[in-house]
């Protein structure tokens, strides 16, 4: 993604923003964390935090800005429809705050719930 500014322009990887986007979401309540699904067996696997970026697929939408979408774990007993909601506005608001990119969309993939 690509920002001109009046000085020049600022190049911000998609890497950078599935990283900022990982953290936000892993930082809301009822999280777990992200995933990735193994291509081996099909199932999801928990992320470490240091790989949280890799549940994160970031795409540049078409009218400018940026979609996300986000792999993650749940954990067992919340309400699934608010923790997404949690999720969608706390990226949306770290993303658009940290590198000044608008976020168009945010898909959630819950893959897995946990239990403690």
């Amino acid at each position: 993604m690509t920002i001109k500014t009046d000085l020049g322009y600022i190049d911000i990887t998609n890497e950078v923003l599935a990283g900022i986007a990982g953290y936000a979401a892993s930082s809301c309540f009822g999280v777990k964390g992200m995933t990735i699904r193994s291509m081996s067996d099909g199932l999801a696997h928990l992320l470490g935090l240091e790989n949280q970026s890799r549940g994160v697929k970031v795409t540049e939408a078409v009218d400018g800005g940026v979609n996300i979408d986000l792999h993650i774990a749940v954990e067992h007993g919340v309400n699934i429809a608010t923790v997404c909601r949690s999720i969608i506005g706390e990226v949306r608001y770290n993303v658009e705050r940290l590198t000044g990119v608008d976020v168009k969309n945010v898909d959630i993939y819950v893959e897995s719930i946990k239990a403690d």
